[in-house]
């Protein structure tokens, strides 16, 4: 059986050991041993957020209250701090160590509107040190902590996010453009002036030596916060709960040790700007198992810097098993990039479901950025709905929605040989099995740098219906076995440009198809078929002129 097997012990007692029993394979060799990853372990004393004198009448500002709480239990050694049923709202809440935050069910705990009740703090936005608005939860330097229970924890983002008109029906537009704000160009709606500045102001939030806080107060309601940012913290839990409506990003660990996410619901509106589910940035040793994502940007995202910053913190994400997960609707359901400065390696997806995200398995970067991104092994992944790519690797990310909107219009790439840097990244090295979708755009899209293509990729045992076939570029060690895709758009099925040692094994395909491979590139060779009937398309291949017809051999 391809699948992680997990024994979970007392953790006073010792760790979650973590194994992964691969079916025989060409690949299976390639695996490294898979991390142990330490869990928290907490005293029993409880204290009652009611007993520090707060409310849970959806009125009074528990802040202090909840803060008071989380003080006194690390004081005392940890415990558990119990946020129960009510609705409880408040400002900035900061974690310390030895404490476990335990929502009851039926617990909402709701962060305030009133912008003010953050204070500008130096933190990190996209990969880079920036300015932002103190996160509703934050901890740093921490040690055992976690975030449990059945209840609901709301970042009230609507309050911060900018909304683009066009991902709204007409009634919602006008309900919210009524609700204050400001419209810019017909099209955008901002929460404040604030928020249109800092909109117009590049490189926004950047740190800058010699500012302050104070240099940046006409700018800080567009600093909008990440729900949760935890950093440099080891031992980490997040179980049970619920973390929804998040200004930006839900979920932040930066630069954690021994994570464990379980069980967990992650929700946003899918017109949420930057409304990722998880972005795990340069972590190592993480499980992610048995959670929901429903967000407005990337769902489960795996980061480790952007260009010349991440590169020089210099730190991988690395050590990950993601399982048994389910994604609606995210701009990628597991997702690389495109903050990968730092790399990302040793990373294992297996038994999960996307419905509705707009990517599938959704790997990108760009020049600029750096990084080695290697040993990623995807077994068993169903999707259902893929409005773009079912597989999706692209070196030329550029920043905006997987999915044009209706009426957008986009400029082809234009591919110009640039130098090879340390700023040039490098995909290499992914094995993806056992996967199922049905309903995509196209099947799978690979596209490299010239200077620096897109290496050892393996797909096996893969079922894709779609509307287009598989497109390489800029690709080499390329290997395909036992993929089968059918296509509506089948002329061609298979669009190879400046590929090499690309292998095709026991190819699947609509009898009767047009057109099988359409070869191109001068740079294009060494493309091999075997175990594949081709007479059953009407045509086996078209070959560029210029390219000798060697550059095909079929075998049968």
């Amino acid at each position: 059986m391809n699948r992680f097997t997990v024994q979970l012990r007392n953790p006073r007692l010792g760790v979650i050991s973590l194994f992964l029993l691969f079916a025989a394979s060409a690949f299976a060799q390639q695996t490294p041993p898979l991390p142990v990853i330490q869990q928290p372990a907490f005293r029993n004393d409880t204290l009652n957020i009611k007993d520090f004198g707060a409310k849970g009448d959806g009125i009074f500002m528990n802040t202090q209250s909840i803060n008071n709480a989380i003080d006194a239990c690390n004081k005392k050694g940890g415990g558990v701090v119990l946020i129960p049923t009510g609705l409880w709202s408040s400002g900035p809440i900061v974690l310390k160590s030895n404490v476990n935050l335990h929502l009851a069910y039926d617990a909402i705990l709701l962060f305030s509107a009133d912008f003010n009740q953050y204070k500008l703090v130096e933190g990190n936005w996209e990969g880079k040190p920036s300015w932002r608005n103190q996160s509703p939860i934050s901890g740093t330097n921490l040690e055992n902590i976690a975030i449990t229970g059945g209840g609901i924890i709301d970042g009230n983002g609507a309050a911060w996010r900018m909304v683009k008109k066009e991902k709204l029906t007409a009634s919602q537009w006008q309900k919210l453009v009524a609700s204050g704000g400001i419209v810019g160009d017909n099209r955008m709606w901002y929460p404040s002036a604030k928020v249109v500045k800092g909109n117009q102001t590049k490189n926004a939030g950047a740190i800058v030596p010699g500012k302050t806080a104070a240099d940046y107060e006409d700018i800080k309601d567009f600093l909008r916060p990440n729900l949760v940012v935890l950093t440099g913290c080891k031992k980490v839990l997040l179980e049970g709960v619920t973390f929804q409506n998040s200004p930006a990003w839900n979920l932040h660990p930066l630069l954690c040790e021994d994570l464990t996410l379980r069980k967990v619901q992650v929700k946003n509106p899918w017109y949420a700007q930057n409304g990722d589910g998880i972005d795990v940035e340069s972590c190592k040793n993480v499980l992610i198992e048995n959670s929901t994502f429903d967000v407005g940007d990337d769902g489960i995202c795996i980061k480790s810097g952007r260009d010349e910053a991440g590169r020089k913190r210099g730190v991988p994400t690395e050590n990950v098993i993601i399982r048994h997960n389910t994604v609606y609707h995210a701009h990628g359901g597991f997702v690389i990039g495109s903050e990968m400065s730092g790399g990302a390696r040793n990373i294992w997806v297996s038994d999960c479901s996307f419905i509705g995200t707009d990517i599938g398995l959704r790997f990108k970067t760009t020049r600029g950025r750096g990084g080695i991104v290697e040993n990623i092994f995807v077994d068993g992944v169903s999707m259902i709905d893929i409005p773009g790519e079912a597989i999706l690797f692209d070196m030329y990310y550029a920043a905006q929605d997987p999915i044009p909107l209706a009426g957008e219009k986009r400029e082809a790439i234009k591919a110009v040989v640039v130098p090879v840097t340390e700023a040039t990244p490098q995909f290499r090295n992914f094995y993806i099995k056992n996967v199922t979708a049905n309903g995509a755009a196209k099947a799978v899209f690979l596209r490299g740098l010239p200077e620096m293509n897109i290496k050892g990729i393996h797909l096996e045992n893969i079922t894709i219906q779609s509307d287009g076939g598989i497109e390489c570029i800029e690709a080499t060690d390329i290997s395909f076995k036992n993929v089968k895709v059918i296509s509506k758009k089948n002329n061609p099925l298979v669009n190879l440009h400046n590929s090499t040692r690309v292998n095709f094994n026991q190819l699947q395909f609509k009898p009767g198809s047009e057109l099988l491979f359409n070869i191109t590139g001068e740079n294009t060779n060494a493309i091999s078929v075997e175990g594949t009937d081709v007479a059953k398309a009407a045509k086996a291949s078209a070959i560029a002129e210029g390219l000798k017809a060697s550059v095909l051999q079929i075998n049968k």
